[in-house]
């Protein structure tokens, strides 16, 4: 198990290494290294609230000390440069001409931000950027979201364009839904661009309301099992959970004066009219409704310092997401699994979309080395291989690094 500690001097370390590899890849002589300015912006990790961001729902997702690095440098010229040391090759586009087709690749995600910030710089000058970090992909922690709001946080400190955090996170969620293609919810750009060190991020998608709730780090470890399993063929299957989850909302707003959304639907509707919904439907409805009460009760008990109701209903959500909204697989059953069994372990269950991807595991500090081993070992029993399962530290959110 490995502990990622959060320091800046780590950090700083990082991004240093990572403005050389700027160098490297640009290799413009005439710029000096002093002129690459350096960004840092965290994923996330949702506790409770699954599946709820675009059903309008409470959820309560921290972001976390790993993310994606930016280097930045401005040009003379209008054009615009991308470049990944996670990807090979270079991308370039003119901001006056910047292209309205998706290319089906990772520079999507900041070329969407590019097409909604670019009309708000008519005068900026262009850049070169590159990305990296230490934020797996396709895992579930939301790598897009911590790419695109990144993006918008560098252009715009770049740019000098004066935006709230607020206007950063809607064009990040411009973005993925209207350039990207993905059909998200608030959550996720909002859980980095709003995050505060330490503590959870409790978020009503329904009004974009939101308080930061406290939690005790040093007695609760939050940690991030990988299954190892990447989600890079599941936008689809995302995006069909999106339109049967409107479908749920279309047949069941009737029996409900006033609602909007799906989160809106009591779980006593649901149940006293699923016997006339298609059963996959009845079975969305009834994850939502679920998840809505289970995420209130899990908000309650942790203002009030019982982490073990909290830790209970993280596991029932994972039970919820694998027989109502259907989005595990066998590798992330099995780590919930395996962490049920271990003692110090308070809650397990998939992370992010599903699909694929992370387990997030809630477990008393004390005891949680010893658990998240055995949980590794039960794994690699079944499947041949060791999960990476890393304790994760809270982050403030995306920020300029003095290199």
């Amino acid at each position: 198990m490995n502990e990622t500690t959060g320091s800046d001097e780590r950090l700083v370390r990082r991004l240093a290494e990572h403005r050389d590899a700027f160098v490297d890849t640009f290799g413009d002589s005439r710029r000096s290294s002093a002129a690459v300015r350096l960004f840092f912006s965290p994923g996330r990790v949702n506790l409770m609230g699954a599946h709820l961001d675009y059903n309008g729902g409470p959820v309560m997702p921290m972001a976390v000390d790993r993310g994606t690095f930016f280097a930045v440098a401005p040009r003379s010229d209008r054009r615009v440069r991308f470049a990944s040391t996670l990807e090979p090759g270079e991308v370039e586009f003119e901001l006056d001409r910047l292209t309205s087709t998706r290319a089906g690749r990772w520079f999507d995600y900041p070329l969407g931000v590019l097409r909604f910030l670019a009309p708000l710089a008519p005068n900026a000058r262009g850049v070169d950027v590159l990305f990296g970090g230490n934020l797996p992909v396709g895992a579930g922690l939301s790598s897009s979201a911590s790419i695109c709001v990144g993006t918008a946080f560098a252009l715009d400190r770049t740019w000098q364009l004066g935006l709230a955090p607020r206007a950063r996170v809607d064009i990040a969620l411009r973005a993925e839904r209207e350039f990207v293609g993905v059909h998200c919810g608030l959550m996720d750009p909002f859980a980095v661009g709003m995050a505060s060190a330490g503590q959870l991020l409790w978020l009503d998608c329904k009004d974009g309301s939101f308080e930061h709730l406290p939690i005790d780090h040093s007695s609760i470890a939050i940690a991030v099992a990988d299954s190892g399993v990447r989600r890079e063929l599941a936008q689809g299957a995302f995006n069909q959970r999106v339109a049967e989850a409107a479908e749920a909302f279309e047949r069941l707003a009737p029996f409900v004066p006033g609602a909007t959304v799906l989160r809106d639907v009591p779980l006593s509707v649901v149940h006293e009219h699923s016997r006339s919904l298609p059963p996959h439907i009845a079975r969305r409805a009834l994850h939502v409704a679920g998840e809505v009460e289970r995420t209130f009760v899990a908000r309650d008990a942790l203002l009030r310092g019982d982490v073990a109701t909290f830790g209970a209903q993280i596991f029932e959500a994972h039970r919820s997401l694998r027989d109502l909204y259907e989005v595990t697989v066998p590798e992330l059953d099995l780590l919930v699994d395996a962490a049920r069994e271990q003692a110090g372990i308070l809650g397990a269950r998939v992370t992010g979309a599903g699909f694929g991807g992370c387990v997030v595991v809630l477990a008393r500090r004390d005891q949680a080395q010893g658990a998240l081993e055995r949980v590794a070992d039960a794994f690699a029993a079944q499947f041949g291989r060791r999960p990476g399962v890393r304790v994760f530290g809270g982050d403030p959110g995306p920020r300029e690094v003095a290199g």
